[in-house]
């Protein structure tokens, strides 16, 4: 008995592309479909030439296929878009916008949360990358996060993400890794030479971070800020008024000075301040700081993180600690600040939906 074509191209739909987050028939990604003795044909055609996720597809087809009564095998070929597909595509994931829109693409549902500080090697690059993935694989929420510290980007190495992005007629579609979307400087800089650019080109980086990248659906976008209160804190409060901001601080009476600068920057640039982070709380940095920065400033302790070495480690072997270990207390202490965090939207809307008509 041949397999049903209706049955295969309704299995076909299971198969997600890696990078854009959608159906592979609903990209029009599937051709020659055909089946002899059993044996499916068919060939996907890809954005670009020397894909590095064919495997990806192989095993979703495989695993798909396998369900349809009556196949035996699957024969997979590959096969690279025209620019007029490649520019056919493009629009469709754009919602039909013109190639020279220059609007922010980001869905209106989605929460933009920077992650700041005052100054650097308090950990915020690590508790950013760890808060994105509390927020994918613990809290089941669309993820994306972008490394705008581009002086000191990171959250590439700290996710294990080497894969670059690609671009698909001037889109940039960012790599995914165990669903979490990401997007850094590091990915288009050789090797680990600085940046050496002035506010103009960091306001225009980060601009085209949000405008030519393809972020797709997401509920929550986190941004790891550069430390301080410099040009790209400027140039996010200007892109995206809309941004919550956590500030991360250690203990001491030092630190916690230092990042109520950031914080007032955050509201200068009329910027939603949600809480504060103390990070490295314990016995070498004491303990407090970042009470005493969220009583300052009259906004929420989101939470105390400990000091642990193994959060380092982790972030060194490119897996981060709430994947690798979320049973350690410093894993399930930075959950409980995505869920603080989470529940301060909830909170929000249930306010809104409280309030009482008027006239």
């Amino acid at each position: 008995m041949e397999p049903d074509r209706d049955a295969i191209l309704k299995a076909l739909e299971q198969v997600i592309d890696p990078e854009l987050r959608r159906p592979v028939t609903e990209l029009d990604m599937v051709r020659d479909v055909e089946s002899a003795d059993g044996v499916v044909s068919l060939t996907i055609v890809l954005t670009i030439a020397g894909c590095p996720l064919r495997q990806s597809f192989e095993e979703q087809i495989d695993r798909a296929l396998a369900t349809v009564p009556g196949v035996t095998g699957v024969a997979l070929s590959f096969s690279v878009m025209t620019p007029e597909e490649r520019q056919k595509l493009t629009t469709k994931l754009r919602g039909g916008a013109p190639k020279d829109d220059s609007a922010i693409k980001l869905s209106a549902g989605t929460r933009v949360i920077a992650v700041a500080s005052g100054k650097g090697g308090v950990g915020k690059s690590s508790l950013a990358a760890n808060l994105a993935v509390a927020f994918s694989q613990q809290l089941g929420r669309r993820v994306g996060i972008l490394d705008a510290d581009v002086y000191g980007h990171s959250i590439p190495h700290i996710l294990g993400i080497q894969q670059k992005p690609v671009t698909v007629d001037e889109m940039i579609v960012p790599p995914v890794k165990d669903g979490l979307k990401l997007m850094s400087i590091g990915f288009f800089l050789d090797g680990n030479e600085p940046v050496m650019w002035r506010g103009p080109m960091l306001h225009r980086a980060l601009e085209q971070f949000l405008t030519d990248v393809h972020w797709g659906e997401l509920d929550v976008l986190l941004v790891d800020m550069p430390p301080g209160t410099g040009d790209v804190a400027i140039s996010l409060g200007q892109l995206l008024p809309r941004a919550e901001v956590v500030v991360v601080t250690t203990p001491q009476k030092l630190a916690q000075q230092v990042a109520a600068r950031a914080a007032l920057m955050a509201r200068k640039t009329n910027q939603h301040l949600l809480g504060v982070i103390e990070n490295m709380s314990g016995d070498v940095f004491g303990s407090g700081g970042g009470g005493l920065l969220a009583d300052e400033l009259d906004v929420p302790l989101l939470g105390r993180v400990p000091l642990d070495p193994l959060l380092r480690e982790q972030g060194d072997l490119g897996e981060p600690i709430v994947s690798s270990h979320p049973e350690s207390e410093t894993a399930q202490a930075i959950v409980e600040i995505a869920e603080a965090i989470d529940a301060t939207r909830r909170e929000s809307r249930s306010m809104v939906k409280s309030l009482p008509l008027v006239g």
